[in-house]
């Protein structure tokens, strides 16, 4: 029996996995603008610890043992024609190409700031990029971090913790920040931040010059829409949430008005059979829950069985978020339920039981190790 072709568009975190779960059973063709996973998670250490990062955020596609039957383009996706079941990629080359397929996930993620972005880079530009981010915050004597969600908070964290010399400021519009968290998690992170010596300003809404994307650190003062004086700062970190859908060569069809995919519950576009959406892209629910939730054995579970014509099963999206805020510290990782309350993997369990096993072995079934710089 031929084997059914799916293309899974986008290798982020979502894309990657529930390509690794589909290689078994389909021959699959991943499109990637980067040539390796370039994680959108953790971006705290990964501005303040980037070797440390990497070990698990930035890896070659080569690595992961399940990718050994893929074959991986890369290029920058640039077009899709329902009726010919094909995608066009224009290569890293210059070349462009369509793949068609059986089936085809849309994984393109989001842009949001300068630590996703969906353009084209080489492993260098990469290396660049991450150099130069963090010996930008480094430098710095005194960073302002606005935002209050986990990526704005966490990335506070991990500046005073890594550089205790640095005065870091965090502000945020609402009484308390992590507002999509149960209120325990900030009850909580609250006191973990005020240890490490973070300075809290809750009530401030921040002014966007026009057509600014929060797509860099910034140097100039920050004036602000809730009435109180504008601050300055060494440099300015803007994790505020701005998320815009990587879905510009999408048809307008497959899109709801803030122009992400719309989805059933099977994570299945619907009127368009063989279409599937999951992570960021997917309008799931409000919180866009596909992406942080495994939800890639289920929409591997149901790809597979549409090609086969079986039923399909329903994702259930929670009503919190959940998982890790502050990322790795030295005294371990702790990991919020969405009840709000936390688990701690203590320090000497990170690396030989969460890293090697559970992630590794479990998540992505066998990653080879890094060759030797």
């Amino acid at each position: 029996m031929t084997r059914k072709r799916v293309v899974v568009a986008g290798l982020g975190d979502s894309g990657l996995l529930t390509a690794i779960r589909l290689t078994r059973h389909t021959d699959v063709v991943g499109i990637s603008v980067k040539p390796e996973l370039v994680s959108g998670q953790e971006l705290g250490m990964r501005l303040t610890r980037p070797d440390y990062w990497a070990k698990d955020y930035r890896v070659a596609f080569d690595r992961y043992r399940r990718l050994d039957r893929a074959r991986i383009v890369h290029g920058t996706l640039t077009g899709l024609d329902l009726a010919a079941r094909a995608v066009t990629v224009e290569c890293a080359d210059g070349s462009t190409q369509q793949e068609p397929y059986d089936a085809l996930v849309i994984s393109t993620g989001v842009t949001n700031g300068f630590w996703r972005q969906p353009t084209l880079q080489s492993v260098d530009e990469i290396s660049a990029d991450l150099r130069a981010a963090h010996e930008t915050l480094g430098s710095a004597g005194s960073v302002i971090v606005v935002g209050g969600g986990a990526v704005a908070v966490g990335s506070a964290a991990n500046l005073a913790s890594t550089w205790p010399e640095k005065r870091v400021d965090l502000y945020f519009p609402g009484e308390h920040a992590l507002p999509q968290h149960h209120p325990r998690v900030w009850r909580q992170v609250r006191h973990r931040l005020t240890e490490l010596g973070v300075a809290l300003h809750p009530g401030h809404r921040a002014m966007l010059p026009d057509g600014f994307g929060c797509d860099e650190i910034t140097h100039e003062p920050v004036h602000w829409s809730t009435g109180q004086e504008p601050v300055s700062a060494d440099a300015v970190l803007w994790a505020i949430g701005r998320v815009r859908a990587n879905t510009a060569w999408l048809p307008p069809e497959l899109l709801d008005d803030d122009g992400f995919v719309r989805v059933t519950p099977e994570l299945r576009a619907p009127g368009h059979p063989g279409v599937f959406a999951i992570g960021d892209v997917a309008a799931t629910d409000p919180l866009r829950t596909s992406a942080r939730n495994r939800a890639d054995r289920l929409l591997a579970r149901n790809v597979r069985a549409e090609l086969a014509g079986r039923p399909l099963r329903g994702y259930d999206p929670p009503r919190r978020r959940w998982g890790s805020v502050l990322g790795v510290q030295h005294d371990g990782l702790e990991v919020f339920a969405p009840s709000g309350y936390a688990f701690r993997f203590p320090a000497w369990s990170v690396d030989r039981l969460l890293r090697g096993l559970i992630v590794r072995q479990g998540i992505y079934r066998g990653v080879r190790r890094a060759p030797r710089p």
